[in-house]
């Protein structure tokens, strides 16, 4: 039985629900062709011009692409952040309406090797965190971080859930920014990489090198891959 929120809700906005819930679910990937709006007004018993409503606001909004004399389409998912600012990933993925997920791949100490020591700017063989986490937007994966934590910052680190709270959350409660590092740079990617990230076999990555600072000391070095087709940097600086 549906609820009366259901039943007054716009006809419009029911068949922007059923298509958005099939794109987060994964069940309509990118690329992929969505029903048209002949066929939506069959499926849902409206007019045309609810469907077309529907269509055109969801193209707008960014989650379907209409090619003319073609069809409608899933967009391919374009993630953008500040080249030059710091921000939870969550919230950016959150900001612009779409659901965000983490899958972490790794949670461990490990002895500090040389380049991680150098880095962080503590001895070779200090002990350090490491995680590795692949976050996603609407279910598709967009960055992978591979960050080393120093502990003496954060000696709790490595005992966080990091699908509930992100590393960059924690870090700052604890361990409030001072200042940031950034390097970018496009490369072609590891194979494990490019598997995490679901690239193709000839897509480049963009990577950001991050070293951030706190209460003078070097609090966590990262790296973050980012599918080439599906981020990218942007940022507006008033002289």
């Amino acid at each position: 039985m549906q609820n009366s929120s259901d039943q007054i809700a716009p006809l419009y906005k029911k068949i922007k629900d059923h298509i958005l819930a099939r794109i987060a679910s994964g069940e309509w990937q990118p690329s992929a062709r969505v029903p048209s709006e002949n066929e939506l007004v069959k499926i849902f018993d409206v007019s045309r011009m609810t469907t077309n409503r529907a269509l055109r606001e969801l193209t707008a909004e960014g989650y379907l692409q209409r090619i003319a004399g073609v069809g409608t389409f899933v967009a391919e998912l374009k993630a953008q952040s500040h080249p030059l600012e710091i921000h939870n990933i969550a919230e950016e993925i959150r900001a612009r309406g779409h659901k965000y997920s983490a899958i972490v791949l790794k949670t461990e100490e490990v002895n500090a090797q040389k380049d991680i020591a150098q880095s962080l700017n503590i001895t070779v063989g200090q002990g350090v965190f490491r995680s590795v986490i692949v976050h996603k937007e609407q279910n598709i994966p967009i960055q992978m971080e591979d960050r080393y934590v120093n502990k003496a910052v954060a000696p709790n680190y490595g005992d966080q859930d990091f699908t509930v709270i992100t590393p960059y959350d924690y870090l700052m409660e604890i361990a409030p920014l001072q200042k940031a590092e950034h390097v970018v740079t496009a490369i072609m990617p590891s194979d494990e990489i490019r598997r995490e990230l679901q690239m193709t076999a000839d897509e480049p990555c963009l990577l950001i090198k991050r070293r951030t600072w706190t209460n003078g000391q070097v609090a966590a070095s990262a790296k973050l891959y980012h599918p080439g087709s599906r981020y990218e940097l942007a940022g507006r600086f008033r002289p």
